[in-house]
Protein backbone atom coordinates (compact mmCIF):
# COMPACT_ATOMS: atom_id res chain seq x y z
CA UNK A 1 0.00 0.00 0.00
CA UNK A 2 2.84 2.33 0.85
CA UNK A 3 4.41 1.79 -2.57
CA UNK A 4 1.12 2.65 -4.27
CA UNK A 5 0.77 5.85 -2.25
CA UNK A 6 4.40 6.81 -2.94
CA UNK A 7 3.87 6.18 -6.66
CA UNK A 8 0.77 8.37 -6.69
CA UNK A 9 2.35 11.21 -4.72
CA UNK A 10 5.49 11.24 -6.86
CA UNK A 11 3.31 11.68 -9.97
CA UNK A 12 0.68 13.91 -8.43
CA UNK A 13 1.37 16.93 -10.66
CA UNK A 14 1.16 14.86 -13.87
CA UNK A 15 -1.93 13.03 -12.62
CA UNK A 16 -3.73 16.33 -12.09
CA UNK A 17 -2.52 18.14 -15.20
CA UNK A 18 -5.83 17.49 -16.97
CA UNK A 19 -7.53 19.69 -14.36
CA UNK A 20 -5.51 22.70 -15.55
CA UNK A 21 -6.22 22.21 -19.24
CA UNK A 22 -9.70 21.19 -20.34
CA UNK A 23 -8.37 19.83 -23.64
CA UNK A 24 -6.56 16.99 -21.86
CA UNK A 25 -8.25 13.69 -21.19
CA UNK A 26 -8.11 11.95 -17.82
CA UNK A 27 -7.28 8.66 -19.53
CA UNK A 28 -5.78 7.40 -22.76
CA UNK A 29 -8.83 5.53 -24.08
CA UNK A 30 -8.69 7.38 -27.41
CA UNK A 31 -5.14 6.14 -27.98
CA UNK A 32 -5.99 2.64 -26.79
CA UNK A 33 -8.91 2.46 -29.21
CA UNK A 34 -6.80 3.81 -32.06
CA UNK A 35 -4.08 1.17 -31.65
CA UNK A 36 -6.40 -1.75 -30.94
CA UNK A 37 -6.45 -3.03 -34.57
CA UNK A 38 -2.66 -3.11 -34.57
CA UNK A 39 -2.49 -4.83 -31.21
CA UNK A 40 -5.03 -7.44 -32.27
CA UNK A 41 -3.17 -8.17 -35.49
CA UNK A 42 0.36 -8.30 -34.10
CA UNK A 43 0.52 -12.11 -34.14
CA UNK A 44 -0.16 -11.96 -37.87
CA UNK A 45 2.64 -9.44 -38.30
CA UNK A 46 5.31 -11.68 -36.75
CA UNK A 47 6.06 -13.19 -40.13
CA UNK A 48 5.75 -9.95 -42.06
CA UNK A 49 9.11 -10.60 -43.73
CA UNK A 50 11.56 -7.71 -43.81
CA UNK A 51 13.34 -6.53 -40.63
CA UNK A 52 12.20 -2.94 -41.27
CA UNK A 53 8.60 -3.91 -41.94
CA UNK A 54 7.52 -3.18 -38.37
CA UNK A 55 8.81 0.39 -38.54
CA UNK A 56 7.21 0.91 -41.95
CA UNK A 57 3.90 -0.46 -40.69
CA UNK A 58 4.05 1.86 -37.69
CA UNK A 59 4.50 4.87 -39.98
CA UNK A 60 1.55 3.85 -42.15
CA UNK A 61 -0.67 3.16 -39.13
CA UNK A 62 0.29 6.55 -37.67
CA UNK A 63 -0.64 8.34 -40.88
CA UNK A 64 -3.94 6.50 -41.17
CA UNK A 65 -4.72 7.04 -37.49
CA UNK A 66 -4.07 10.76 -37.87
CA UNK A 67 -6.32 10.89 -40.94
CA UNK A 68 -9.08 9.16 -39.06
CA UNK A 69 -8.73 11.46 -36.03
CA UNK A 70 -8.83 14.55 -38.26
CA UNK A 71 -11.72 13.31 -40.43
CA UNK A 72 -9.57 13.10 -43.56
CA UNK A 73 -10.40 10.60 -46.30
CA UNK A 74 -7.26 8.39 -46.12
CA UNK A 75 -7.43 7.44 -49.81
CA UNK A 76 -7.54 11.10 -50.87
CA UNK A 77 -4.68 12.01 -48.53
CA UNK A 78 -2.47 9.08 -49.56
CA UNK A 79 -3.07 9.67 -53.27
CA UNK A 80 -2.01 13.30 -52.93
CA UNK A 81 0.91 12.34 -50.68
CA UNK A 82 2.23 9.72 -53.11
CA UNK A 83 1.94 12.15 -56.02
CA UNK A 84 3.74 14.98 -54.22
CA UNK A 85 6.30 13.08 -52.14
CA UNK A 86 8.69 12.07 -54.96
CA UNK A 87 9.09 15.74 -55.99
CA UNK A 88 9.14 17.17 -52.47
CA UNK A 89 12.22 18.73 -50.94
CA UNK A 90 13.26 17.75 -47.43
CA UNK A 91 12.18 21.20 -46.21
CA UNK A 92 8.64 20.54 -47.49
CA UNK A 93 8.05 17.26 -45.65
CA UNK A 94 6.35 18.94 -42.66
CA UNK A 95 3.73 20.38 -45.02
CA UNK A 96 2.73 16.83 -45.99
CA UNK A 97 1.66 15.70 -42.51
CA UNK A 98 -2.09 15.07 -42.21
CA UNK A 99 -2.58 18.14 -40.00
CA UNK A 100 -0.73 20.51 -42.36
CA UNK A 101 -2.37 18.90 -45.41
CA UNK A 102 -5.83 19.47 -43.95
CA UNK A 103 -5.03 23.09 -43.11
CA UNK A 104 -3.99 23.76 -46.73
CA UNK A 105 -7.04 21.93 -48.07
CA UNK A 106 -9.41 23.94 -45.85
CA UNK A 107 -7.75 27.21 -46.90
CA UNK A 108 -8.11 26.25 -50.58
CA UNK A 109 -11.77 25.37 -50.04
CA UNK A 110 -12.42 28.75 -48.41
CA UNK A 111 -10.73 30.58 -51.28
CA UNK A 112 -12.75 28.76 -53.92
CA UNK A 113 -16.08 29.64 -52.30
Amino acid sequence: MGQAIDYTLSRWEALNRYLDDGRLEIDNNLVENAIRPTALGKKNFLSIGHPEAGQRSAVIYSLLGSCRRLGINPAEYLQDLFERLPKAKTSEIKSLTPTAWLKVKRAATRQST
